[in-house]
């Protein structure tokens, strides 16, 4: 508008009646113009990412939007010159200069219309790629948490059928501990962690199936901080960790031996020890599904703040570790 008025100011230095007429027909004949070079730019697919063998054709789109453009400006000044005998520049005249002084606004108009779109497309392209990286994420942990072992379930029924005449008090307790354990897994698929209160009683509904196949070889103890009850954990991963340390611990000795399961508070970290009797065989219990699943969990639900490995502690005995950071409990 400072442009127009300029240009069409009289030599008094008041606006010229022209600058109106020049003023709303430009702004029109632009929208018209701005809608046309939409309409080619997606009928042409040159919209961004524009692919390299287009871009010349844009150029050219581009090209003659511009010389139209000054055309139909040069016919704007034909027009107004029935009202303002003062205009005398030839049209070849009034053609050029517009199509010097259009040129770089349409070409700015362009530029903002790509720029604008770039930056469009690109955070879109970013949303999705978190939009996607977070259903990885949950796919990951599906499949990792729908893992429960099957032959814990045969072994459990096979102890429960053994009880059903022996003690039927005993299997019917038997029968709501695997209930538990089974619905427990379920519901770990719509969970990312639980109240480690949860996971442990779980565990012990777990311990408590094992010990009727194990009988007396099977010994468990406990040191839990009470304060660490409400920590969240991934749900069935400490089973998941008791249940390899039954299978490859407990389950190849002789005589049996202990699960001693830990939680306490070290270093602002919530410590999870699962300690059996046996030996670290680094080919069964360091690559073990069981491990690698305790492994990729922490790291997609905490990233390096956790920490987990298992060794031997000497003694004939085993030792895993999980080490989680402290999380703030809201009652």
């Amino acid at each position: 508008m400072v442009f127009f008025a300029f240009v069409f100011r009289d030599r008094q230095g008041s606006i010229n009646e022209i600058f109106y007429y020049r003023l709303v027909v430009t702004i029109l004949t632009g929208m018209v113009f701005t809608h046309l070079l939409r309409e080619l730019v997606i009928r042409m697919e040159l919209r961004p990412p524009i692919d390299s063998n287009k871009w010349w054709l844009l150029t050219i789109t581009i090209l003659c939007i511009i010389v139209l453009y000054s055309l139909s400006n040069s016919a704007v000044v034909e027009w107004l010159r029935y009202y303002d005998p003062a205009i005398k520049a030839s049209v070849a005249k009034r053609f050029l200069s517009n199509l010097i002084f259009d040129s770089p606004m349409i070409l700015v108009w362009v530029s903002i219309y790509y720029i604008w779109h770039y930056v469009e497309l690109g955070t879109k392209s970013e949303i999705q790629k978190v939009k996607l990286e977070s259903l990885v994420k949950e796919l990951e942990l599906k499949t990792i948490k729908s893992h429960i072992n099957p032959h814990f379930i045969f072994n459990a029924l096979n102890s429960i059928r053994a009880l059903v005449d022996e003690n039927p008090n005993r299997a019917r307790t038997a029968i709501t501990e695997l209930s538990n354990i089974l619905r427990s897994s379920m519901q770990a698929e719509k969970l990312e962690t639980v109240p480690f209160e949860k996971e442990l009683n779980i565990v012990k509904d777990y311990l408590a199936l094992e010990h009727i196949r194990f009988e007396d070889r099977l010994h468990v103890e406990y040191e839990i901080d009470e304060d660490t009850l409400d920590q969240p954990v991934p749900p069935m991963m400490l089973q998941t960790l008791v249940e390899n340390a039954i299978k490859h611990g407990i389950g190849k000795q002789k005589d049996g031996g202990l699960i001693k399961v830990i939680s306490d508070y070290r270093d602002n970290h919530h410590e999870l020890i699962i300690q059996n009797t046996g030996q670290l065989n680094s080919t069964t219990n360091s690559d073990g599904f069981g491990i690698n699943s305790t492994r990729n969990r922490l790291k997609l639900l905490f990233g390096g703040k956790a920490n987990f490995e298992i060794r031997d502690i000497g003694n004939n005995m085993v030792e895993a570790v999980v080490k989680m950071p402290v999380q703030p409990v809201y009652s």
